[in-house]
């Protein structure tokens, strides 16, 4: 471990000045958003920030009712948040890696819990996983994104991009899942077994089945989904 002095620390460990873009990598764990109006974000997930910013908790009819029936239904969620203004804001979620995409007119599909930040040009629906409902430890909610726009995404360590293409379908745990293309339909398929030969719990016979063309993103990690409130 590494000594420095106060000055060199500073210089080393300093945020940079500079604004390049709307949502930008600090370090690997550290999203700053150049807040110019309005960004979406994962509740609790601000760490510091400077300017004129106001923050507000996800209304229960800020997006519709349509949406709010189907987090009620879903029974969990991560809660939004909503930061208003001018400034600089600081984003983290437990020290997890942040990736930032740039869709364009494109569609991602995200697990709640991945779900960092993203511009209020991107349209959203909660994605219901019926088939699965009461199977998973913590169940599962996931976030499809669409549109022109930045969409900031959490995983544990460094993601992996697995290729789906036709015929060669792509297998994954729920609980390693990260992020999908989001014309993508997951498929779920148990194998009771296989229950004490796979992985460390009960979960690992629960699979994620990907069929078609396109891309999954897995952690190496398996993560505990968590509940929320709006």
């Amino acid at each position: 471990m590494s000594d420095y002095s106060i000055d060199e620390f500073i210089r080393k460990t300093k945020q940079d000045e500079s604004e390049n873009d709307y949502f930008e990598l600090e370090t690997p764990r550290i999203l700053e958003v150049n807040l110019l109006d309005q960004v979406w974000a994962k509740a609790g997930a601000m760490i510091s920030y400077n300017g004129n910013i106001k923050f507000e908790r996800e209304g229960i009819l800020e997006h519709g009712v349509g949406r709010l029936f189907k987090k009620a239904m879903t029974g969990e969620g991560s809660s939004l948040m909503k930061a208003t203004g001018r400034g600089r804001l600081y984003l983290a979620d437990q020290g997890k890696k942040i990736t930032i995409f740039d869709l364009d007119n494109e569609t991602i599909t995200v697990n709640g819990n991945d779900l960092l930040a993203f511009e209020p040009s991107i349209d959203w629906d909660i994605k219901l996983m019926k088939k699965v409902a009461g199977m998973v430890s913590g169940g599962l909610f996931n976030v499809t994104l669409s549109g022109s726009g930045r969409v900031a995404i959490t995983s544990h360590y460094e993601p992996l991009t697995l290729l789906v293409r036709p015929g060669e379908p792509v297998i994954t745990d729920p609980h390693a899942t990260v992020a999908w293309s989001g014309h993508l339909e997951p498929n779920f398929r148990t194998d009771i077994s296989f229950k004490t030969l796979i992985g460390r719990g009960s979960g690992e016979s629960i699979q994620m089945e990907f069929e078609g063309d396109g891309f999954v993103i897995v952690q190496p990690f398996e993560e505990v989904y968590t509940t929320g409130q709006s």
